[in-house]
């Protein structure tokens, strides 16, 4: 008996193929990671003003920069990048074409084991002598292309890059498995025209990790050679590195820079993309409205991620380029505000005079609209060359690119998850469940409080001069003993600082409220209906749905008929025609869940 639990278990969670599956463990992974991450960013917070609190032993400077570059690596990959695009991704994407799988399951399967690989490989750098990686999630060289170069630049920045490494073979390959899903195994009838722009997200998304990724990977293998196999991509003859001249070729450090931000910028936009086409989706959804412009929407999903490729020199501006090229990043990354602002007019356009069904993925999809133009206003900004001097590699970024991508990437999972939980709880055995609405409310209050009380103060910091990567902000000494001028102008920020790390410390607490809320769902949450948000896209077809299990010879052949979010306003009230309905005049209303009982 035992022997067959181990077979049944082997064959359904480790050598599975089932996209869904798949999807949840890409979900799971990155929900650990993210438990991970916020657990690294608390410690953070806590050392900066508190730097003599120790957890175990002092935490040196050098620890500090370590749970810097493992708290960003972790967060910025493992969960912004894995999240929406390979979880929600590989759950939803094949059912909202409808198609049956993705294009290569087992290639599907193969890229979740190599990125769980890595997420291992990463957290395992911290246990090896010489301490974890501490040149944060951009490894800058000359340091890290010299394994003697000091603290974190041993084993633990080998491990680092490897893990990066196998992360970019898995998401190129991931990739090539969604663009070609997305081109090859539409359902009849699914135009691109007729895609949803969840669908749209994905794709551009694909389309730059495609091409940022192998840059990246790239890039990972010269910087190995340069520490280990005597080559010079990034190391200048001459530069004295930790008190050893390097005698060699005559490589830049500006190599680095230029090759890790063309993969970097439209990392951000990978991370995003998603979320952009999901909120549009269910403001449009929950408003019963159409998304207004809605070929607009597509071109603009297009265009943001045609510019994010090209707008890498903006995080360059301090590194001394020509100051003509500034200019021309200058000018394309300002240009890039045009179609995020037609997305946000859209948005308004869209819930303009509606009654919105507040659900909490509505809330959140609202929350994600906030932070999206409360953390691009910043952009601008930081986009003017003479701006950037002073503002660069200050608390002034962390801010705009904490509210712009890691909150509102965030809000958009959290608005993927309350929406689709549904689906990721059905099972052949019994429908899908809803989360607890109250729960969720006020997670969401509390969280897009949170958010704001943690992030915006920052700006102010930033503009006091705070360094990003210091590991404490007193006691930094002068001439003679006293307190040097950076000393004075950090210990100023003290009190701000403060209440930036007890916000922190009440955000995180938050999220507790949404664990409880998902686990309790889990098991004991509402049975949902078959459609219980009347949604219009073919993820919520029945056929599409595992509960109640259709035979393969009665599984119908399903096409479409329309575009997503087509409503109609009767006298009855709004009604939602969904794509696979041939019947203009067909009416699908909601379902009474009032009497469904958890099991």
């Amino acid at each position: 008996m035992t022997s067959i639990r181990s077979k049944n278990f082997f064959k359904t969670y480790i050598a599975t193929t089932d996209h869904r599956t798949i999807g949840i463990q890409y979900l799971v992974l990155a929900l650990i990671s993210v438990a991970i991450g916020t657990l690294l960013s608390l410690l953070m917070r806590i050392h900066l003003v508190w730097p003599t609190w120790p957890l175990s032993h002092p935490i040196l400077p050098e620890d500090y920069l370590a749970i810097v570059t493992i708290h960003g690596t972790i967060m910025l990959f493992f969960v912004l990048t894995t999240a929406p695009q390979a979880g929600f991704g590989n759950l939803i994407l094949p059912a909202q074409i409808g198609a049956r799988s993705m294009a290569f399951p087992v290639l599907n399967a193969s890229s979740f084991w190599l990125t769980a690989t890595a997420l291992l490989i990463l957290l395992s750098s911290t246990f090896v002598p010489g301490g974890a990686a501490i040149s944060g999630w951009t490894a800058y060289p000359p340091l890290s292309a010299v394994p003697g170069a000091g603290p974190g630049q041993g084993l633990g920045m080998d491990l680092w890059l490897v893990s990066i490494a196998l992360f970019a073979i898995a998401t190129t390959a991931s990739s090539i498995n969604t663009l070609t899903t997305i081109i090859r195994n539409r359902c009849h009838g699914m135009t691109w025209e007729r895609l949803p722009l969840t669908v749209w997200g994905w794709f551009t998304a694909a389309i730059l990790s495609l091409i940022a990724f192998s840059v990246v990977l790239a890039a990972i293998l010269l910087l190995l050679c340069d520490r280990h196999a005597g080559t010079s991509f990034f190391v200048p003859n001459g530069d004295l590195v930790s008190g050893v001249i390097h005698h060699g070729g005559d490589g830049s450090p500006l190599l680095w820079l230029h090759l890790f931000w063309f993969f970097g910028h439209p990392e951000v936009y990978i991370a995003i993309l998603p979320g952009l086409g999901l909120t549009s989706m269910l403001l449009a959804n929950f408003s019963h409205r159409k998304v207004f412009a809605y070929r607009t929407m597509i071109t603009t999903t297009l265009l943001i991620g045609f510019l994010g490729i090209l707008l890498w020199g903006h995080h360059m501006f301090v590194a001394g380029l020509n100051p003509f090229v500034s200019s021309a990043f200058s000018i394309s990354t300002t240009a890039i505000a045009l179609p995020a602002s037609a997305k946000v007019l859209s948005w308004l356009a869209t819930i303009w005079r509606s009654k919105p069904q507040y659900t909490t993925a509505m809330l959140f999809s609202l929350g994600f609209v906030s932070l999206f133009v409360t953390g691009g206003l910043t952009g601008p900004i930081l986009a003017q060359p003479i701006l950037d001097e002073y503002l660069h590699n200050t608390f002034f970024v962390v801010a705009h690119f904490h509210l712009i991508m890691a909150m509102a990437g965030v809000f958009a999972l959290y608005a993927a998850t309350y929406y689709w939980f549904p689906l990721i709880t059905a099972t052949t055995k019994h429908p899908g469940r809803l989360m607890s609405e109250p729960l969720g409310h006020l997670h969401f209050w509390l969280t897009l409080i949170g958010a704001y009380a943690v992030f915006l103060p920052m700006h102010l910091t930033g503009l006091a001069g705070e360094p990003r990567h210091y590991a404490q902000l007193t006691g930094i000494p002068g001439p003679g003993g006293s307190l040097s001028p950076t000393g004075l102008l950090l210990a100023q920020t003290i009190p701000l600082n403060l209440h930036i790390t007890y916000a922190a410390i009440f955000l995180a607490t938050a999220q507790l409220l949404f664990l409880f809320n998902l686990f309790r769902s889990l098991r004991k949450g509402q049975f949902a209906t078959s459609n219980p948000w009347r949604a219009t896209t073919l993820e919520w077809h029945p056929a599409m749905n595992p509960f109640p299990p259709i035979p393969a010879s009665d599984i119908p052949v399903i096409t479409v008929h329309r575009a997503p979010c087509h409503y109609e306003s009767t006298a009855n009230g709004d009604t939602s025609l969904p794509q696979w309905t041939s019947d203009p005049v067909s009416q699908i209303s909601i379902e009474d869940t009032t009497n469904a009982k958890p099991e």
